[in-house]
């Protein structure tokens, strides 16, 4: 019997076309090769009005609230941002702030980032891991960093992400799929 897990991805970019989609969709993709699982994507950029003008979850429109409880509620949180003058945007962060402070505990993340060179790829362990820590979630040890040059048209080109791609996907389906015990372990 299968377990369908369900994973919530959220690509911080704010305008389109967008690379950190495309490598959102792509993560999605290649843990499809692994698990069965529902997938909902959100999008800041669908969403950045309503959340940028929000100083509390009270006054979110009820969609807007229900997709804050949709990344709550995730068996493995996919975050990718885009980096900005050397880390993600103002915007993703109030999305985040916006969240519950326990909503998150123990719950898998896969982390990435896209920025326009691979100067900014230590954004995923400076900045994405830290904040993410902060509510107790399970940052997976492998991120995903995609630079410019591993695209051509919004599409990935670089064999080296590709290949990165699929390593953190079948480390993260193994996470949910119980190859690797997550649990926190007692001391005797």
């Amino acid at each position: 019997m299968s377990i369908a897990f369900n994973i919530v991805a959220v690509s911080g970019g704010a305008w389109r076309p967008s690379r950190t989609l495309v490598l959102t969709e792509a993560l999605i993709a290649a843990l499809g090769q692994h698990l069965d699982f529902n997938a909902q994507v959100i999008e800041l950029g669908d969403i950045a009005r309503p959340v940028g003008g929000a100083l509390s979850r009270d006054e979110l429109p009820v969609d807007v609230e229900a997709q804050l409880s949709t990344i709550e509620q995730a068996d493995l949180l996919i975050v990718a941002a885009p980096v900005y003058r050397g880390s993600y945007p103002g915007q993703f962060k109030h999305l985040f702030d916006l969240i519950g402070q326990d909503a998150l505990v123990d719950t898998p993340v896969l982390l990435a980032a896209t920025g326009g060179s691979e100067r900014h790829a230590l954004v995923i362990d400076h900045q994405l891991r830290p904040l993410f820590s902060f509510f107790q979630a399970l940052t997976l040890p492998i991120g995903v960093y995609a630079a410019q040059a591993d695209f051509h048209d919004y599409q990935i080109t670089s064999p080296a992400l590709q290949a990165r791609i699929a390593l953190a996907a079948e480390r993260a389906a193994a996470v949910l799929g119980g190859a690797i015990d997550i649990a926190p372990r007692k001391i005797a």
